[in-house]
């Protein structure tokens, strides 16, 4: 495997994360909190979270970023990672909504947007830094 290839999945893993930590642990933690009350674990389960973490900057790398540079096109990079947030995202958000009592709507479509344009930024940055 490239050195390239592991310097982007470590730079997505790394972005991605903090930057979604900041979002869930501080500027939405209360809207999650007021949507979904109870539902919520007290503590994070950091074995999920982390596993999470790990598939998903795989898959931005391979079907987002390596496309990206190889075209040298940081707005492919962004397409692709905008498609892969809006499907990973969209999978799990209108499932609970199908699945799950007491999923909230507004937490969905907050959810859907902020892993769709979170997954295209990454993407893009990643991109942006590797050509």
């Amino acid at each position: 495997m490239p050195v390239q290839y592991i310097y982007a999945y470590l730079l997505a893993l790394v972005v991605y994360a903090v930057i979604d930590f900041v979002w869930l642990g501080l500027i939405g933690r209360g809207l999650y909190v007021s949507e979904m009350g109870d539902a919520l674990r007290p503590d994070l389960n950091w074995a999920a979270a982390v596993a999470f973490y790990l598939v998903y900057a795989l898959g931005l790398v391979f079907l987002a970023i390596s496309p990206g540079v190889a075209a040298k096109s940081v707005m492919q990079a962004a397409s692709a990672g905008a498609v892969l947030g809006l499907v990973a995202y969209g999978t799990y958000d209108l499932t609970g909504l199908a699945v799950l009592k007491g999923f909230s709507t507004r937490i969905a479509l907050v959810d859907l947007a902020w892993g769709t344009l979170l997954s295209a930024a990454v993407a893009a940055g990643v991109t942006k830094i590797l050509t």
